[in-house]
């Protein structure tokens, strides 16, 4: 048997499952709407105001919208199927643990990354207003399906540790806010006054926002890419492993 047996049908079964119940629509409304208010609001974005060929409005919101809709999609994904004990039932089928679980994941990176597609109109207003940049537009969304895969696999490993998705979505929650803040100067700051220099570069390196940012930037760093890569599957190993230990108790 493969390392990764089932992948294929696990994937299948998740995907459509987003677009087989009102959820899935529910979530990417919610996401269109909050993507679009923060970015055109006179308060927050101010895009049409400014008038400026550039979606640096549009990006400079996504982290803070991902960290609450993220959690949201993957906070069912493990703690549903442990609450009615089809975890086990899965398990127990020609499906290996990392199969099903980066089925679930792909399947759900899958569909935050359809969503940031229903976006890109943004991008064509940014060329109706003047001669946007589309290297940087591009890398943009880069980072920004890279950020999602990020959070995902976050909530992810909450999901996998309860069987409940309210918890599984304030931990997720919980988890995305404090990869999100500890890139802010204002925390940066305290963290240096408190713990020294050297934890607050650690501190540093650590921030989503901060990777994510150079690639709105249209930079394209190996470090990025290699803290993204590390991050991610970071995660995922963590919530593969609180799994199989909840399996083997």
């Amino acid at each position: 048997m493969s390392r990764f047996t089932g992948f294929d049908a696990v994937f299948r079964r998740e995907f459509q499952g987003y677009f087989s119940s009102p959820l899935g629509y529910i979530f990417i409304v919610i996401f269109l709407v909050a993507s679009g208010y923060l970015t055109v609001s006179r308060d927050f974005g101010r895009f049409l105001e400014l008038r400026q060929a550039s979606l640096d409005p549009f990006f400079s919101a996504i982290p803070w919208i991902f960290v609450v809709l993220v959690p949201a999609v993957a906070m069912r994904l493990w703690s549903e199927e442990r609450k009615t004990g089809a975890v086990e039932l899965l398990l127990t089928l020609p499906v290996t643990l990392p199969g099903a679980y980066l089925g679930k994941f792909i399947a759900g990176w899958s569909f935050l990354g359809f969503s940031l597609l229903l976006t890109t109109p943004v991008a064509f207003q940014a060329e109706r207003l003047g001669n946007p940049d589309w290297g940087v537009i591009a890398t943009g969304y880069f980072g920004c399906l890279l950020a999602a895969g990020a959070y995902l696999a976050i909530g992810m490993a909450f999901s996998a540790a309860t069987r409940s998705q309210v918890v599984a979505f304030i931990l997720g929650v919980a988890g995305c806010v404090l990869f999100l803040l500890i890139g802010l100067p204002q925390t940066q700051q305290v963290i240096g006054s408190i713990f020294g220099g050297y934890v607050e570069q650690v501190a540093a390196s650590l921030s989503v926002v901060d990777h994510f940012d150079s690639l709105t930037r249209g930079l394209v760093q190996l470090g990025t890419l290699f803290f993204f890569a590390a991050f991610t599957l970071g995660w995922l190993a963590a919530g593969m492993l609180v799994l199989d230990r909840t399996k083997a108790s």
